[in-house]
This record gives C-alpha cells, structure tokens and sequence, in this order.
C-alpha cells in the first residue's frame, strides 16, 4: 500500500459515525481498529471477528492514524504563577 492509498480505503461523511473516520462501506471507524489493535488483538482475530475488514483496511487504519498525528500540533503548557503547584 502506497503512502497516500489509505485515503482510497478511509473516508469521512458527516452522516456516518459523527464524522470520524471510517473504513470505505462500514461504520468501524479508525480509532475502534487502531484500538483493537492496541489491546492487544491479533490481525488474524480483528479479521475473523469483523469479516469486512482486509488486512489492507486494517494497515489504511494505521496510516490513517500516522498521517493525523503527524498533523498534530504540540504545544508546552507553561507554569504560571499562583498554579496549584505553588499551593504546596
């Protein structure tokens, strides 16, 4: 799978699941797969339980997942003072 082919196997439809991202035909979104995959589930155990999905609908969740925390932005909270570290 490409760099951008996830985008071919992920969409996002205002009417379809608040808006998340989904895989292509199904209401599973992006975070309910990368979160089967986080506790701990086997491929092999995501497939047979959800028999829409592919293993390339899977690995699209996963970039999918890369390519949005990429774009995210962090920023340093800074302490301020009269912050409730300063009430010890």
């Amino acid at each position: 799978m490409g760099k951008d082919n996830w985008k071919d196997r992920i969409e996002v439809n205002p009417d379809v699941m608040v808006g998340k991202p989904v895989v292509r035909g199904t209401r599973l979104t992006v975070e309910f797969v990368v979160g089967l995959l986080a506790q701990g589930w086997p491929e092999s155990e995501v497939l047979r339980n959800y028999p829409k999905l592919t293993r390339e609908d899977i690995l699209a969740c996963l970039k999918c997942a890369q390519a949005l925390l990429g774009e995210m932005k962090y920023y340093p909270l800074l302490e301020t003072v009269g912050s409730s570290s300063d009430l010890r």
